[in-house]
């Protein structure tokens, strides 16, 4: 094990080395300054631009402080980059159940899935029902037991929730 690989911190998606973590960590306590949190966000961004988790974080807090284009825009990018480290087509439309082993947590695939149902989300939100209905059935055909709970998103579609 090289001496990188243990001053990484894991987060969701993967890990990242301490100095990024510390500008996400930083961006959450400044969530309130919507300004400087963004900015330490894009320079995680800037400095890690192959790190699930900032796409993660970045993509999130665009998506809660309601800047929805920008954060399309994020997820994706996040979707070309977990596809290009899984080893996979980065459009959803394409893929099969047998395009990735999407039952591996902790992996880009997954990530891909979470992300996917993120665009689903945006979508939906930006008023586009019929995108948004075809990101959801291609996520319950390539993650049958809903690991990443799309049905949730499906629920919010149909006005169940």
């Amino acid at each position: 094990m090289d001496s990188n690989a243990m001053e990484m911190r894991s987060l969701y998606a993967g890990t990242v080395l301490p100095e990024i973590s510390q500008l996400l960590e930083e961006a959450m306590q400044a969530y309130h300054d919507g300004d400087h949190a963004e900015k330490l966000l894009k320079k995680a961004h800037q400095l890690a631009p192959s790190a699930l988790p900032v796409y993660f974080s970045l993509y999130k807090f665009l998506f809660y402080k309601g800047k929805l284009a920008e954060a399309e825009r994020v997820v994706r990018s996040a979707l070309e980059e977990s596809a290009r480290q899984g080893g996979f087509s980065a459009s959803w439309e394409q893929l099969t159940p047998e395009s990735s082993d999407w039952l591996a947590h902790d992996s880009p695939q997954h990530f891909y899935l979470f992300s996917l149902k993120a665009l689903a989300f945006i979508r939906l939100r930006l008023g586009d029902r019929e995108e948004c209905d075809k990101i959801l059935e291609k996520l319950r055909f390539l993650d049958r037991t809903d690991t990443v709970g799309a049905s949730v998103i499906g629920a919010l579609a149909s006005g169940i929730l």
